[in-house]
């Protein structure tokens, strides 16, 4: 007997059945079946969710829960829960001990479990100098891949790399057989320029954007695209943000770079003239973009030219987005929770996009590039029952009251989006029912590489 069996549009890799099932059991989906094929097994419990999409969970690949430190595990997951997203990538930069070692990986693993209502994956980084050898040790201890920078936030939580340090780095990394993803802008650009606009007063909100100039991310990326060449390293490209930085990682796929890129929903709904009303809060790096630069986005990502679409959500709260100079606010914004409604409304609702495009953009990619495929990412036997039903012809408003987030606010705010998540499920357990995350602080697991091949076979 499966423990559930869910009726509905089934979206599978290979396209949707009309009416589907979806068998359930032991965490595992056991079943996938057409319309008019009746379960092979009866459900102890049978949801009838006709009309709506059944949907693999989303994998929210850029998740930052400790750089505030007021939102941890249990706040970011609740908001991925009630976004339906059922793992979280999160990122290696907490405030005062950036995850460098085995040591402090072994806690944070710990701590997920205790905390976690969805499923956790973790990245490792290492320091501004040394500790290199500590990269094969977090690899043995289940990280998924590794993040860093060449653009530096704080020296010791978030520093910038030298090349040399990246490029040995690199060689580690992908003997380790992981996935290696850079924060891409130049700081030598921006630094000055920011030095010239605080010095002529210049610190209104459209400032930050107008000190980070797309040579500020292209550049970056050229050289992280170079060096991930010539350590033949699988490469991720975070928040790209410009046409042209999809153009120049295209040619280096076309060499026989495995690279993969991202975007994120702000670059897609927002732009830098929305610095104006949004002040502060729309102070994220890199920054928002022109509008001939956002349609460009849309155009790739129909085109498939983007990997996936992430959040970047780093939640701070208002009391660090508050401060009229704009450079001396938190750059960052929420989002895990709006990440896959907002791409769900923009791009599938507004008709840009098909439901297998949203499926792959926000789940099936994202697994398949940090090494949760299969047991991540897709609705097929024997992978985890991760899902996400939405209701198409439902819509709601985004405020603060439906946010789970503590940063307690979002740069979507006010706006109605098409779509409704009605019910979230991690490995067949309900932890978001369409009104309250039911899902309890332990209910998410720490998902590594090993781990998600293993489960399947």
């Amino acid at each position: 007997m499966y423990d559930l069996v869910i009726v509905g549009d089934v979206v599978t890799p290979t396209g949707v059945l009309t009416d589907g099932r979806l068998g359930i059991r032991e965490g595992k989906i056991a079943a996938v079946l057409p319309a008019g094929v009746d379960a092979r097994e009866p459900g102890r419990d049978t949801w009838n969710c006709s009309g709506s999409w059944i949907l693999p969970g989303g994998i929210d690949a850029h998740v930052h829960c400790f750089s505030e430190e007021r939102e941890g595990f249990a706040a970011a997951t609740r908001a991925a829960a009630a976004g339906g997203i059922t793992t979280i990538i999160e990122m290696p930069y907490d405030a005062g001990n950036p995850v460098v070692s085995a040591e402090v990986l072994a806690p944070k693993i710990d701590h997920l479990r205790a905390e976690a209502v969805v499923d956790v994956a973790l990245l490792g980084t290492i320091r501004k100098t040394g500790g290199l050898d500590e990269i094969p040790r977090l690899a043995e201890a289940g990280v998924c891949g590794f993040k860093m920078s060449l653009f530096e936030t704080d020296p010791l939580r978030f520093p910038r790399i030298d090349d040399a340090e990246l490029l040995a780095a690199f060689r580690l990394i992908r003997q380790a057989g992981l996935r290696v993803g850079l924060h891409a802008e130049d700081g030598e650009i921006i630094d000055r320029l920011v030095t010239e606009y605080r010095a002529a007063g210049k610190t209104y909100p459209r400032a930050h954007c107008e000190t980070r100039p797309p040579i500020s991310e292209t550049a970056s990326v050229a050289i992280a695209l170079e060096l991930g060449a010539a350590a033949a390293v699988d490469l991720h490209i975070y928040h790209a943000s410009l046409p042209r930085t999809f153009a120049l990682i295209a040619r280096y796929r076309a060499e026989g770079l495995a690279v993969t890129a991202e975007t994120c929903p702000h670059y897609l709904l927002l732009e830098e003239g929305d610095m104006e009303t949004l002040g502060p809060r729309g102070k994220i790096n890199p920054p928002l973009r022109s509008h001939a630069e956002r349609m460009g986005l849309w155009d790739l990502l129909v085109a498939g030219r983007v990997d996936m679409v992430t959040s970047d959500h780093a939640p701070w709260r208002l009391d660090k987005k508050c401060n009229a100079d704009i450079f001396a606010n938190a750059s960052g914004a929420p989002g895990v929770q709006t990440l896959l409604p907002t791409v769900f409304s923009e791009g599938l609702a507004a008709g840009r996009i098909d439901i297998n495009t949203f499926a792959r953009l926000i789940a099936e990619r994202p697994a398949r590039a940090f090494g949760l495929y299969p047991r991540k990412g897709a609705l097929t036997p024997g992978a985890d029952a991760d899902i996400v039903v939405i209701d198409p012809h439902a819509s709601w408003c985004v405020t603060p009251e439906t946010l789970h987030s503590n940063a307690g606010w979002s740069p979507y705010e006010g706006r109605t989006l098409q779509g409704r998540i009605i019910r979230t499920l991690v490995r067949g357990h309900l932890v978001y029912d369409g009104t309250n995350v039911v899902g309890r602080p332990g209910d998410g697991e720490f998902i590594s590489p090993v781990a998600a091949r293993v489960s399947v076979q």
